[in-house]
C-alpha cells in the first residue's frame, strides 16, 4: 500500500540548498572571473579516483555554477515560483506540458514514487537481471512480488520474455535504457514491438538515466509515445550528463494522470532554490552538454581500444560505463583497486566476474588501464 506522505518543508529546504552550495563552491572559485562561456578544462587527477557511481567527472556546466552562486536571496524564500520554471523548460524541452512533468529528488524519487503508486501486496513487478536495483528495492517495501528475467547472451534486455511474464496482477515493467549496469540498449523498434504486448493496466517504466551517451542508431527515447500509450512512464536525471549529481534532480514524463496519481507519493518541496536554478541554466547551456558527451564517449572509445589491444573481453557500451570481463570474481579486484585509490563499480551477482568501470576524465582512464595491467595482466598482448 503506498506510503504516506511526511512533508519537512524547512529541514530539506534549508539542508538541500546548503548542500548545493558545499559542492558547487570549489568550481565557483576555479571559474570566477572566467564568464558563462568558459571552455571546461580537465580537472587534475585527485588523490583518489571515483569510478564507480557513473558521474560526469567535469562537473555542471558553467552556467549552472553562475545561477548557484547568484542565487541569493532566493534561499530565503521557498522556490514554488522556480519549481514550475523548471517544469515549464522541461516541457518545452521535450515538447509536452507542465502536466506531464514531475519533479523528484534525484531519479531515484521518480522510481520510488512509481513504485508506491502503481504497486502493492498481491501485484508482480518485472525487470531485467541484472539492472538498476532502486525498483525492485522498493517494490519489496511495497510488498509486491519481483519478476527478474535474464538477460540475452548478449547482455540485451529480453524483451519478448518481460512481456510474457506481465499479467493482469503486474503492477510495472523497468526497462532501464541503456541498461545499467551492463550499458546495452534496446533499440525503438524492439519497444515498438513490446509495449503493445504489456497489459494497458501495467506501469511501463523506461529510465533514460543515460539516454545523452547513447550512440546506437537504432537507439532513441519514447517520450514521443506518451500520447498514445498512456501507461507509460520515462525517467531522466541531472546527475549524468549535466553533472548535478551531488545536487540531486530528476523528472519523469508521462500522461497527466500517470503524474497526477504520483503526485501524493513526491516528497513536498522536494525542490531547493539552487538546484532549481542550476538546472534551468543547464538546460540552456546546450554547447556544454555536446563537449561533455563528446569528451566522455570519445573517452569510452579510446578505452575500448585499449582492451582490445589486451585481449580482454568487455560489453560494447553506450553509457557513460563499461563491463569487463575478468574471467574470476571481481570482489577481490574491486579491493586491489580501492588499496590503489581507484573506486570502481560494485559487484554484480548475477554477472560476478564482470568488473563495472565509470568513464572519468581521459588522464582517470589512463591511470586505471595502468593499474589494471598490474593487477591483472593481460591473457593476450596484440601488437599495438
Amino acid at each position: 500500500m503506498p506510503f504516506a506522505q511526511y512533508s519537512r518543508r524547512a529541514f530539506s529546504r534549508v539542508i538541500g540548498q546548503s548542500l548545493a552550495f558545499a559542492f558547487a563552491a570549489p568550481a565557483l572559485r576555479a571559474i570566477r572571473g572566467m564568464g558563462s562561456a568558459a571552455k571546461p578544462t580537465a580537472p587534475a587527477l585527485p588523490a583518489k579516483i571515483h569510478l564507480n557511481f557513473n558521474e560526469n567527472p567535469y562537473g555542471p556546466t558553467p552556467k549552472a555554477l553562475e545561477a548557484l552562486s547568484s542565487c541569493g536571496s532566493a534561499a530565503a524564500r521557498y522556490p514554488d515560483g522556480a519549481y514550475e520554471q523548471v517544469r515549464d523548460a522541461l516541457a518545452a524541452t521535450h515538447g509536452v506540458k507542465r502536466e506531464n512533468i514531475l519533479l523528484g529528488c534525484g531519479s531515484t524519487e521518480i522510481l520510488r514514487a512509481a513504485d508506491m503508486t502503481f504497486l502493492g501486496p498481491g501485484q508482480s513487478v518485472v525487470a531485467a537481471e541484472p539492472t538498476f536495483e532502486a525498483v525492485l528495492d522498493v517494490a519489496r517495501v511495497a510488498r509486491a512480488t519481483p519478476v527478474k528475467i535474464p538477460l540475452t547472451a548478449d547482455h540485451r534486455h529480453n524483451l519478448p520474455a518481460m512481456a510474457a511474464a506481465c499479467t493482469s496482477k503486474t503492477g510495472l515493467v523497468y526497462v532501464c535504457n541503456p541498461n545499467n549496469p551492463t550499458g546495452t540498449i534496446v533499440t525503438l523498434h524492439e519497444l515498438a514491438d513490446f509495449i503493445p504486448r504489456v497489459p494497458s493496466t501495467t506501469l511501463i517504466l523506461v529510465d533514460e538515466a543515460y539516454f545523452h551517451f547513447a550512440e546506437n542508431q537504432g537507439y532513441g527515447t519514447v517520450i514521443d509515445w506518451i500520447e498514445k500509450h498512456p501507461n507509460l512512464l520515462v525517467a531522466r536525471t541531472f546527475s549524468k550528463i549535466y553533472g548535478m549529481a551531488g545536487m540531486r534532480l530528476g523528472y519523469g514524463i508521462g500522461s497527466k494522470e500517470t503524474i497526477k496519481a504520483m503526485e501524493d507519493q513526491i516528497l513536498k518541496d522536494n525542490g531547493n532554490a539552487a538546484v532549481l536554478s542550476a538546472a534551468i541554466a543547464s538546460l540552456g547551456d546546450k554547447e556544454y552538454v555536446a563537449t561533455s558527451r563528446a569528451r566522455m564517449n570519445a573517452t569510452r572509445s579510446w578505452l575500448a581500444d585499449e582492451l582490445t589491444k589486451d585481449g580482454r573481453t568487455f560489453i560494447p557500451s553506450d553509457a557513460n560505463f563499461m563491463m569487463i570481463d575478468m574471467g574470476t570474481d571481481v570482489r577481490p579486484i574491486i579491493e586491489q583497486f580501492a588499496a590503489r585509490n581507484i573506486l570502481v563499480g560494485r559487484r554484480f551477482p548475477s554477472m560476478n566476474n564482470f568488473l563495472r568501470v565509470t568513464i572519468g576524465t581521459q588522464a582517470e582512464m589512463e591511470a586505471f588501464v595502468g593499474e589494471l595491467r598490474e593487477i591483472a595482466p593481460a591473457r593476450v598482448a596484440k601488437a599495438a
